[in-house]
């Protein structure tokens, strides 16, 4: 995967600049987010990576409940960065940015050298390939005990939902979003090394379910 390949926010690089409206009318954000501040519990000192931290809303929110944690924040879009950068200094938090893919190695993070890693709303856009590959780094980075949590469209398991996330597959395309829809993800975290999984919650929305998971990397 490369920088040429990945899918700018909402599908189109038109839309970037409304990406923080939609996704708050249309996804219960400040819902889903907390659940994932929640499962993710940081704590001061600890190393969290964002893959995929597209404006920096959630690095953001883990800042201003944790100020002492080392918060890297991840995404290939130079425009995108520039708006999480603009909204970090805005609400006077220090995030570490880089511009890469989300199965990038991050020089400045290492093997093994996160305690966390989130991932929101990022691998229903990827082919099955690079939601693989984005899982597989996570494992990489995270050390030992460490955790690993998840928000974004899984199964979709009632009509209801299942029309409600045409709306996402019409945006992002049939093929990538079509693996989450049919509940692909609790089984490639398992294939990229993950053995305790859980799923946290299903929160519905007016685009689909967004699940909440949270896997753990054995010691």
């Amino acid at each position: 995967m490369n920088k040429s390949t990945y899918i700018p926010a909402l599908g189109r690089r038109e839309w970037t600049g409304i990406y923080d409206w939609v996704i708050s009318a249309m996804t219960r954000e400040r819902v889903w987010r907390s659940l994932v501040l929640t499962a993710l519990h940081p704590r001061t000192g600890e190393v969290i990576v964002d893959l995929g931290a597209g404006t920096g809303s959630l690095g953001i929110m883990i800042k201003k409940h944790t100020p002492g944690v080392r918060l890297v924040a991840v995404d290939p879009d130079p425009e995108v960065r520039l708006i999480g950068e603009r909204k970090a200094r805005a609400a006077g938090v220090e995030i570490d940015y880089e511009t890469a893919m989300g199965d990038a190695q991050l020089a400045s993070v290492g093997a093994a050298g996160a305690d966390a890693v989130t991932c929101s709303l990022v691998l229903h856009q990827c082919p099955l390939e690079a939601k693989q590959s984005i899982l597989e780094n996570a494992f990489r980075l995270l050390r030992p005990g460490g955790r690993l949590v998840l928000a974004d469209y899984g199964e979709q398991p009632t009509a209801l939902m299942r029309t409600a996330f045409l709306l996402v597959q019409m945006t992002d395309g049939f093929e990538p979003t079509e693996h989450n829809r049919r509940g692909a993800i609790p089984q490639l975290l398992l294939t990229c090394g993950f053995k305790r999984t859980k799923i946290i919650e299903r929160v519905p929305t007016v685009t689909g379910l967004i699940t909440i998971w949270r896997a753990t990397k054995e010691i």
